[in-house]
């Protein structure tokens, strides 16, 4: 069979946000690889246009009612979008779901777990769902299948060094002369000044747990029967058994202190039943399997040679591979998907899609290296090369300069960022691009060099023995004063030692991570920082009016749509529709707002400058100092007025890391500040380390950027590797002896 015409995705004239009448051409069925600076355009083109077209496209074929509960996509700007095929995007997405979704349940792989179980699980307890924690007959009856309980919080409950007439018991209602502690005196069961902590047990049993029983009192001289129950007990019934939100606020907040989320005392955090706990295979029961780690699952799964069982021990073996293939194998099945990194969840999404049979799909991705050792990236590689060879379009917007080396082919945008961005600057193969003398190129090609003479450190903070998730027992003294960099693979406890038990002891340090930050279409950089009250008190000073003219929360919102800029139409069984507002433009300021000037621009003029506009035009010290730092962590291309909820989530990062630089003295803690930055824009970045630092503050920062880690002052590098292969440190000291240390991993590519 002769060899078929290479085809294309042809995109004529693209004019969407920033991007200069792009025409392009883009070869299906390979990798194409998106490179150039944070605002060139990158984004605009893969999805603002090509994805958007392909979604459009592919919602218009259901029916009105259907479309009527799909996101609205509006055409993209372009003169010809030519030859799409169905997109896939896949993103950094935090996967949601609550406690019923977990990395089981979202990959497909429980399901056929479930159906092993069902098929050789002894003895026999039923079909599939019945060893489902959603399914009402596979669920623990105790927890609902959520494996975790409310319970009281003894250490708040009670105070063993008293006596009950010393107020021993520190549950609301229970004051020394209450109605609830005369019931306990008159029930003559307890000596009132023996100290709780030489009870017998028998006693403490009685008065803390002892079930409802009626005892006959005497109340002012008569014989009354009252019911009399275990404090604890008593505290259960009326306030955890009770669904807490039908309660009053007031009630809440009194008792929301004494209770605490424990492991279900019925299933001991297993989520189902005992009868179907009880089904075993090869001696573990689902349970079992799915808190073992993939790596080890799959050997354990492998095991299995009963004949009956053959079909699905291959189809969950193959699944199980792809997580293994990726770099997953440190994670287990019962891990619940909101618990996952950006960089994880991304990762658990494309092994969905490599298990689908779906072929000649464009998938795309949005810097799928995020979060990946560079020693995983080979990995990431080898996942995009199996998708194309699937006979998929693969397209990717990658920073990475390990995953741009396998691209089929390149496109390089800039050559700035912003209004200086927003054109095509080079396209071709990878050697191509090493000589194309674009910003992509020739940084692709310096070489790294480990810091040579390295700050001293000032003190330390020290962890001490910590074993949450899986540390082991680390203790490690994090130096103040300088720049840390804590390294490791994905899994190796990074974020376990700094984000959960590091800050756990300094809750007062400032911690800069990408978690999304006001995502209303009200918010944007202007009013995030403050610039806005100051742009405001200027205007109204210049023009002598009320301030919350300038607003458009405010007194200066356009009446027609609120300040919001545009009008949602609803058409009933259609989508509703959002247009801009006639009366104002999209403004969203009154027409008499737009009067009121400062150095000849409106209130809607300065929305619009970007960052580095912004710059030129300000005089104001407090403003000029803010949208300095703004400038500094890469963030000129960005307007005053864009909607925060528009912002990546390596942006939301830069910005509030702008809005803190000005402190001293204090703990800084960065987690992957280099999420969306081109490899031009992190010596900015480590220039910011570096000024946050000389100032006296202490840069803890969580990073596998190699660039990054090359300039720190100490390296803490965990490991050796994920899950249960990590929780330890495997290095700590200056970046230079690093690459002598045995057994660490980011050693070897640092060499």
């Amino acid at each position: 069979m002769s060899k078929s015409i290479q085809e294309f995705i042809e995109i004529s004239g693209a004019r969407e946000n920033n991007l200069k009448n792009v025409s392009l051409r883009i070869p299906k069925r390979k990798i194409t690889i998106f490179t150039g600076v944070s605002g060139s355009g990158k984004s605009s083109i893969v999805f603002d246009t090509i994805a958007a077209e392909s979604t459009r496209l592919l919602n218009e074929n259901f029916s009105m009612f259907v479309r009527t509960f799909l996101p609205r996509v509006p055409q993209p700007d372009a003169d010809a979008i030519e030859n799409l095929s169905m997109a896939v995007i896949v993103d950094q997405k935090r996967l949601g779901g609550g406690s019923h979704s977990t990395m089981g349940t979202i990959t497909d792989i429980s399901p056929i777990l479930r159906l092993l179980f069902s098929r050789v699980g002894q003895p026999f307890v039923g079909p599939s769902h019945m060893f489902s924690f959603n399914d009402p007959l596979g669920m623990c009856p105790e927890c609902n299948g959520i494996g975790r309980s409310m319970c009281v919080d003894m250490s708040k409950a009670v105070d063993m060094s008293k006596s009950l007439n010393e107020g021993a018991i520190l549950l609301p209602g229970y004051a020394v002369d209450s109605w609830e502690m005369n019931m306990l005196v008159q029930s003559k069961a307890f000596d009132l000044d023996k100290k709780l902590s030489d009870y017998s047990n028998e006693e403490m049993e009685q008065l803390l747990h002892a079930k409802a029983r009626k005892v006959e009192m005497d109340f002012a001289g008569k014989a009354m029967n009252i019911t009399v129950e275990g404090v604890i007990e008593k505290f259960t019934n009326k306030y955890i058994k009770r669904d807490l939100k039908t309660m009053s606020e007031r009630t809440q907040q009194t008792v929301a202190p004494y209770i605490i989320e424990g492991t279900c005392p019925s299933c001991h955090g297993a989520r189902l039943s005992q009868a179907t706990l009880s089904c075993k295979i090869n001696g573990h029961n689902i349970a079992d399997l799915s808190a073992m780690e993939v790596g080890q699952l799959i050997r354990v799964i492998r095991e299995i040679d009963d004949p009956v069982a053959a079909p699905v021990v291959k189809s969950l073996s193959e699944r199980l591979q792809h997580l293994v293939d990726i770099g997953l194998d440190y994670l287990t099945l019962d891990r619940e998907t909101d618990t996952l990194s950006g960089g994880e969840s991304q990762r658990v999404k494309m092994v969905k899609h490599l298990s689908g049979s779906l072929v000649d799909v464009t998938y795309i991705f949005d810097e799928p290296s995020v979060g990946l050792h560079p020693r995983d990236v080979h990995r990431l590689n080898e996942l995009l090369q199996k998708l194309r060879d699937k006979g998929n379009t693969v397209i990717v917007v990658e920073h990475d300069p390990d995953v741009i080396k396998v691209a089929d082919h390149i496109v390089d945008v800039g050559p700035r960022a912003g209004s200086r961005g927003g054109n095509i600057v080079f396209e071709g193969s990878f050697e191509g691009l090493l000589e194309s003398g674009t910003l992509t190129g020739n940084f692709m090609k310096r070489p790294l060099q480990l810091k040579q003479d390295c700050r001293q450190p000032a003190g330390k903070l020290s962890v001490k023995d910590a074993t949450l998730h899986n540390l082991r027992n680390v203790s490690v003294d994090i130096p103040t004063g300088v720049l840390t960099v804590v390294t490791g693979v994905a899994g190796s406890g990074k974020s376990t030692l700094i984000n959960d038990v590091f800050l756990s002891q300094h809750a007062d340090a400032i911690v800069i991570d990408q978690s999304a930050i006001g995502v209303s279409s009200r918010s944007n950089p202007a009013t995030y920082t403050g610039i806005m009250d100051d742009v405001r008190k200027a205007f109204a000073s210049a023009n002598k009016v009320n301030q919350g003219l300038f607003s458009f929360n405010s007194k200066g919102a356009c009446e027609n749509c609120q300040g919001q800029g545009v009008v949602s139409i609803d058409l009933s069984f259609l989508d509703s529709v959002d247009l801009p507002c006639e009366v104002c433009g999209g403004r969203r300021f009154k027409e008499e707002v737009l009067e009121y000037k400062l150095n000849g621009k409106s209130i809607a003029d300065v929305l619009e400058m970007t960052v580095e506009q912004a710059l030129e035009f300000f005089q104001l010290k407090e403003v000029v100092r803010k949208l300095q730092a703004m400038s500094d962590v890469g963030l000129n291309y960005i307007t005053l007025g864009q909607p925060m909820s528009t912002l990546s989530g390596g942006e939301c990062q830069r910005i509030k890391l702008a809005s803190e630089l000005h402190k001293k003295g204090s703990i800084y803690v960065m987690d992957e500040p280099t999420t969306g930055l081109h490899m031009s824009d992190i010596g900015l970045l480590l220039q910011i380390m570096n000024r946050l630092v000389d100032a006296g503050n202490t840069v803890i920062v969580i990073e596998h950027n190699l660039d990054v880690i090359s300039q720190a002052d100490w390296i803490i590098d965990m490991g050796p590797d994920g899950g249960s292969k990590g929780g330890q440190v495997v290095y700590e000291g200056i970046p230079l002896q690093i690459t002598h240390a045995e057994q660490s991993i980011t050693g070897i590519y640092l060499k």
